[in-house]
Parts: C-alpha cells; structure tokens; sequence
C-alpha cells in the first residue's frame, strides 16, 4: 500500500486505534490509517496478530503499537487507551461473535439465548466500551473521530443472523446518540454499514468449487457483481476520520456494492 495519497487526509501525527486489526477489513483500515500518518493501535483479541500486523506496518515505513485486549472488557479497554495517551481516531471494527467468528447460523426461533450474548458483548458493549475509553480525551481535545463499522444486517435484517442484525443495529443508534452529545466538541460518531465482505472468514466461499452455488446467490443481490474487499472499507473510514469530515457526523454510511440504498 502506497505511503501517500493523492489528496493528503490532514491526518499526519494523529493517534489512532482499530479494534480486531489482526487481519481483513481492520488490517486494511490500521495500515491505510499508518500511510495517511497516523500512529496506529493495532488491537486483536490474539496477540500474535496484532503484533503481525504492527510490525507490518513498522516495515512499510508506518508508526504502529500493537495492543491486544478484549473489547469486551471495559477495565483493559480504559487502561490500554490510558497507557497510550488517548486516541484521536478510535474505528470501532471487532465484531461478528469475536473469536467465535459468526458462531452459529440458523433461525432464530430454533437459537438459544446463550447464543446472543456474544454477538451483543462484542458488537454492543465492546463498541461502548471503546467509546468510553476513548471521548473523554477527544472531548478535552476538541477534536476526534469514531468511526464504527457495522453491517447492512443492521439496516435491512439478516435471514439467520437476527441476533448480528439486532447487535449492529445497536451499534448504528448509540453512535447517532453520542452524536447528538459530541458534536459541540469537534467529535464526531459515524458508523460503516458493510456488504458481503471478501475476508480470512469468507475466503472459502470465493475460491472453494463447491461454493459455486452460494456465491452465484450472495452477488445476485448486489449491483456491483463483486464482494467488498478490505480497501473499500479503508478508503471511507480515511475519508471519514479526516478533518475535511468536519460536518458529517451521526450518518449510517453503506459500503455494499448496491444491496441496499441509503435512506
């Protein structure tokens, strides 16, 4: 990924931290981030992939500090962020049921309860708790971006993921909310709603003969015939997290190839 960009974001000497940017979509936005100069904190809930994907970016000429802990513990959440001096840009990406990837996919009259506590743990409490850790010092600044990445599940419903579906949507209004709050500070909260994404977790459905079937299905709904790769993502949350967005704040942005429109 090229150091420099046509058009600089204004983001050079600033602090961010990615949550899950062990690999896909995070590992895009940290490294996209580290080239717009920004020092990045790299988290992942494994170690060994944060540290990967830090050093990754030390080696492409980038600033990065890797930083593993569980979102969706509010105590290692505040001291990591502590410990780093604050954040300017905090991208909210760990999602899915966290190291369970998707967990399980069915209906959801036939789940159990215990199967929506880690979607809800993950992509609800642990984006608040990032949040947490991270505005008060955006708020004492004058400036900050959070940038939440949640799903078009969260917009439209997601056949056998209603408890993703319910967790995102979450996600989506608590950013509007703090928003409302913030926004008379410098800050501003958007949220990244996401199509089918090509990713370590879908590699197989775009490379596997046997997914044929299921690819043909999952395209047919989109207008852009391709899944979302990680730089589609990157290129919004650099787009966002840039003081030229000075004046979007509480918006639910799609970056889905057309499944659905915004409203």
């Amino acid at each position: 990924m090229s150091s420099s960009t046509a058009h600089d974001p204004g983001l050079s000497g600033r602090r961010a931290l990615v949550t899950g940017a062990g690999q896909g979509v995070g590992e895009a936005i940290a490294r996209q981030l580290a080239a717009a100069g920004c020092t990045v904190l790299v988290n992942d809930y494994f170690p060994d992939r944060a540290a990967a994907i830090a050093k990754r970016i030390v080696t492409e000429g980038g600033s990065a500090i890797s930083v593993p802990f569980d979102v969706t513990e509010h105590d290692a959440v505040a001291a990591a962020v502590s410990t780093h001096g604050g954040v300017d840009v905090l991208v909210n990406n760990a999602g899915n049921a966290g190291p369970q990837a998707f967990g399980t996919v069915e209906p959801f009259a036939d789940t159990k309860p215990e199967q929506w506590t880690p979607y809800i743990d993950v992509n609800v409490y642990g984006v608040m708790n990032c949040t947490h850790a991270a505005l008060p010092g955006m708020v004492d600044a004058g400036w900050g971006r959070v940038i939440t990445i949640v799903s078009d599940a969260g917009r439209t419903g997601g056949a056998n993921f209603a408890a993703y579906s319910a967790a995102k949507a979450a996600a989506a209004g608590f950013s509007r909310a703090v928003a409302r709050e913030v926004a008379k500070h410098g800050v501003t909260c958007n949220t990244i709603a996401l199509g089918t994404m090509r990713t370590p977790l879908t590699e197989a459905i775009w490379t596997e003969p046997e997914h044929e079937e299921l690819r043909r299905t999952l395209l047919s709904g989109y207008l852009v015939r391709r899944p979302g790769e990680p730089d589609d993502v990157a290129w919004m949350v650099l787009t966002l997290a840039s003081p030229r967005a000075s004046w979007i704040t509480g918006q639910t942005i799609p970056v889905n190839g057309g499944f659905s429109f915004a409203q």
